[in-house]
């Protein structure tokens, strides 16, 4: 193997003057001869060469290119590489690694623009997701903003107007209230700013081309003031932050509510109940409905109350432990008997046992929706509906959204369910 007799200094910088380098860093740059700097800051770095230096010095304008590559492969003596933040977080340091041996390559990194900013925004970081979207398509963005976590950290790119295509998901996914929009311009250098922003409105024409968006879920109190009569959106509802599933989506929710024929008086059971959507959206439809919420999961009740509050009605009764307890208690006879039920988040056997239990008490005209993602369980769930004399129909719901890219728009699909309603 050749003998490597050069090395590859890689310098991550979040400052243009040089006294901000550490001193070991600053005696690197004086002594070594060839330095490539990215184009778009070329000649500050390049005037730190004015400062009395004996040596002279040989600068490379660099695109982080072929070109790059090739100039540092034709190099014999030592080769300094200004790069900013990190070079191995999203920079160049990869590009490096894949060209050159770990032999040739020393890595010196600086703070990157997320510490920076998330120190100047004052914010702990650690349990932050971060992704780019600099020449890189906006997939793993909608794939974030899907999961709704905490605090979000986007590096952006001005050539494929990349705050825009943020607004739009933000807007198509419904979570412009969810999140405080900070727009951080210049991070660590003269011109820093930082600014949050409505993204109600247009964004502003003065945007650095040097920025980051930083997304941290607000704190905004609920009003039930201003929702709509029916469709409420995902974001209204609160969930588990590691749990997003517990919530039915509004596609799929509208038409479990539909499907129910929702009557003036009666009660209604929410069975694998999860945050409370459907029966609290019921409630808010039919006021006067008795609504029980079944959950099993620890902390689902303090989810379905905080929702009752968002919504502004109340649940009769909210139980937080196995539907099969409920159904195998000697009292069972104290629960109002359901007109109107819904079975999730529950097996196979488990849904069975719902309906030999609660359907012999049904009467003519009563209701049972059964949302379903497992296709092996529809069959015998539809036999033993019309077997308790339900008429039955299967509807599954396949639904797409419009989601922004840099080229356009394409739809992404939501996951299918598949419902099935039986009618006594």
């Amino acid at each position: 193997m050749t003998e490597v007799n050069r090395k590859i200094y890689v310098l991550g910088i979040n400052s243009y003057i040089f006294e901000d380098l550490p001193s070991k860093l600053q005696d690197l740059f004086i002594k070594t001869g060839n330095i490539a700097v990215p184009n778009s800051y070329f000649e500050e770095i390049k005037s730190w060469s004015e400062n009395g230096q004996e040596k002279k010095k040989s600068f490379f304008s660099s695109n982080s290119n072929e070109e790059l590559i090739n100039w540092l492969r034709s190099q014999k003596n030592d080769v300094i590489l200004i790069s900013r933040g990190d070079p191995l977080w999203f920079g160049i340091g990869r590009i490096l690694l894949e060209n050159f041996s770990k032999d040739e390559l020393s890595f010196y990194p600086s703070n990157t623009c997320i510490q920076l900013a998330f120190s100047k925004l004052k914010i702990p970081w650690q349990d932050t997701v971060h992704i780019s979207i600099h020449g890189r398509d906006s997939t793993k963005l909608v794939e974030a903003l899907k999961s709704r976590p905490s605090s979000l950290a986007i590096i952006t790119d001005s050539n494929n107007e990349s705050l825009e295509i943020i607004k739009k998901n933000l807007s198509e996914l419904n979570l412009i209230e969810f999140y405080d929009f900070w727009l951080c311009e210049e991070i660590g250098f003269d011109n820093e700013n930082i600014r949050k922003l409505n993204l109600k409105e247009t964004l502003p024409s003065d945007i650095s081309n040097l920025n980051i968006a930083v997304l941290i879920k607000t704190k905004n109190n609920y009003s039930n003031n201003n929702l709509p009569l029916f469709g409420i959106n995902n974001n209204v509802f609160k969930t588990f932050d590691d749990r997003p599933n517990l919530l039915t989506k509004r596609e799929v929710r509208v038409q479990i509510l539909a499907d129910l024929e929702l009557p003036e008086n009666g009660v209604i059971w929410d069975i694998g109940a999860g945050c409370g959507s459907i029966g609290l959206e019921a409630l808010k439809l039919r006021p006067n409905l008795d609504l029980f919420c079944i959950d099993k999961r620890i902390g689902s009740k303090a989810l379905i109350l905080e929702n009752s509050k968002r919504l502004g009605v109340k649940p009769e009764f909210i139980f937080e432990g196995d539907i099969i307890n409920i159904l195998n208690a000697r009292n069972l006879n104290s629960f109002e008997k359901p007109n109107r039920l819904v079975i999730g988040g529950c097996d196979k056997k488990t849904k069975l046992q719902i309906i030999n239990k609660l359907v012999k008490d049904m009467i003519i005209g009563d209701i049972i929706v059964i949302p379903i993602i497992d296709i092996q369980t529809i069959k015998e769930l539809k036999e033993e509906l019309e077997d308790k004399n339900f008429k039955t129909n299967l509807n599954l719901v396949q639904t797409y959204k419009t989601l922004s890219i840099a080229e356009g728009m394409r739809l992404e699909p939501n996951n299918p369910v598949f419902l099935l309603k039986g009618k006594k």
